[in-house]
């Protein structure tokens, strides 16, 4: 087995067949797998020089760019810790010093101190390198499998991200678990637009440099674009990025089919990936039943990938079948337990009291919080998290993500949540897909579902809510997550008028069943 953290630390890459492609001045531009490892190179001398060294942090807080790339691969070269950081989301003094950084690289700072503009990273990378005095003097000697590379956050749809150390082994596994998989290599092109600053997003570029293929790594404002132009056999998506994709197809009035889609997404689709949020099954039968593969699976922060549909091991609704190196059991509450041969770790560094003993279990494993269960085929099937269960004030339990999975069917709800705790009856805050949805429509479509369901989990008002769900707004997490707390507490005007029985109060509520008709 490949250890392929270490290959990228201590082999020069030769591959001048491959290449990196990103965006730059608005035009998509290339460089060789073999230069983009020779910059990188660069970068890690002078870091050298400010004192950098094996075990060292090095933060960056700054959106995907080229120079992003050549950092991450200059601290690996290293012996160093890459800790990646969401920009727009925190102060970069203060990171600095809580996370114990040796440098933070963030576009805007100054030329010295701990705090240093990202735009010098351009500069080192054209330094050119003496390969033969490294041979002398490497810069480092290579990675135990338990020393730590990266720090990862979590998505922090439940409060504040909680900081854990990433060891070299859980990477390997991962990246050597997709690989069996998907088998990528020459003839890919993977394309990548969630953040660097996410380790998964990073190993498709250690995948490049490793099996010989091409990837792509754009903004997310721009992943449309890149998918047209960049022709990519492989996209590391989102659900909302494919809702988006369907809702654009959809609206064009065309007959969908195979070739409609892969022209939408750049001709060369071999499959396609989603996981960091759960995926509606229209949007997955959307893709799946046209002929372009969508395959949605499982994980953590905490465990990273658990589990993943695969060509020749796929059931449509579930999210695969378990990866070899982890192994997974339900606690007497139905809860999701995870382990694993290579855990990313067994506890958080930077978290509140509490959260460690609540996350990680004295064996090592994760408790997920997580409900489901796992077929007779050995499929894993995730309903939903423990405090996804909204008690309203009847007693009932109502488990919201299947809820809001049957809301997101009509077109004109791109993203949704659920409200009631202790209430008598369910709301919802709607995010619709464009301004001014049809109400009249919306209300018939709502009305229809309620009577599919039991009395506890009707919908009797929607909130529609005045902009998006964005991360730009802080109303998603920087996986795309709705952060419910917050979105509850951005619309409690409108929600406590609904319970207050004067929905006339707020012109945003579209009230779909009155209290008094509830069975």
């Amino acid at each position: 087995m490949i250890d392929i953290v270490n290959t990228i630390a201590l082999q020069r890459n030769t591959d001048t067949h491959h290449h990196l492609h990103y965006f730059r001045g608005g035009e998509l531009r290339s460089i060789t797998l073999a230069e983009l490892d020779a910059r990188a190179i660069s970068v890690a001398l002078r870091l050298r020089e400010l004192g950098i060294r094996p075990g060292g942090r090095v933060g960056i807080l700054a959106p995907n760019s080229l120079e992003w790339v050549l950092l991450d691969l200059a601290v690996l070269k290293l012996g160093a810790v890459t800790a990646g950081f969401a920009p727009g989301r925190f102060d970069p003094e203060e990171l600095v010093d809580s996370f114990g950084l040796a440098v933070l690289f963030t576009p805007g700072a100054g030329a010295e101190g701990p705090v240093r503009d990202l735009s010098v990273i351009a500069d080192w990378a054209g330094g050119g390198t003496d390969h033969e005095a490294l041979e002398h003097d490497p810069l480092h000697r290579g990675y135990d499998p338990a020393d730590i590379c990266a720090i990862k956050f979590t998505s922090g749809s439940t409060g504040m991200p909680k900081g854990l150390e990433a060891t070299v082994a859980s990477l390997n596994s991962s990246m050597h678990a997709v690989q069996e998989m998907f088998a990528h290599g020459d003839g890919d092109n993977l394309l990548t637009f969630l953040g660097n600053w996410l380790v998964q997003q990073r190993y498709w570029i250690y995948s490049a440099l490793v099996f010989g293929h091409d990837v792509t790594i754009v903004p997310l404002a721009r992943a449309a674009e890149a998918a047209r132009v960049a022709s990519p056999t492989v996209i590391m998506g989102v659900p909302g990025f494919y809702e988006e994709v369907r809702s654009r197809i959809q609206a064009s009035g065309v007959a969908v089919d195979r070739d409609i889609i892969q022209r939408e997404l750049g001709g060369r689709i071999r499959y396609l990936w989603t996981g960091s949020a759960p995926a509606s099954s229209t949007m997955l039968e959307f893709f799946n039943n046209n002929g372009v593969p969508l395959y949605e699976g499982y994980g953590l922060s905490e465990t990273c990938i658990v589990s993943k549909n695969h060509p020749g091991e796929f059931r449509l609704g579930s999210v695969g079948k378990v990866l070899p190196d982890k192994t997974v059991r339900f606690d007497a509450d139905g809860v999701l337990i995870v382990g694993g041969k290579h855990p990313i770790n067994t506890r958080y560094t930077w978290s509140a009291p509490g959260a460690n003993e609540k996350m990680f279990l004295p064996t090592g494993e994760v408790k997920t919080y997580d409900l489901g269960y796992v077929d007779e085929d050995g499929f894993l099937f995730v309903q939903g998290r423990v405090d996804d269960v909204i008690s309203v004030s009847s007693g009932y339990g109502v488990l919201s993500p299947l809820l809001e999975h049957k809301l997101r069917e009509h077109p004109a709800v791109h993203q949704c949540v659920l409200y009631g705790n202790g209430r008598p009856f369910l709301s919802a805050v709607v995010s619709p897909a464009s301004p001014g949805p049809d109400r009249g429509d919306l209300w018939r479509f709502v009305t229809a579902l309620n009577d599919t369901l039991l009395p506890e989990q009707r919908i009797h008002a929607l909130v529609l809510a005045a902009e998006p769900f964005t991360f730009d707004n802080g109303l998603l997490t920087d996986q795309f997550k709705p952060k419910r707390t917050t979105i509850h507490t951005r619309y409690a005007a409108e929600l406590e008028a609904i319970y207050a029985g004067r929905p006339e109060a707020a012109n945003t509520l579209l009230v779909i069943e009155q209290i008094k008709e509830r069975a």
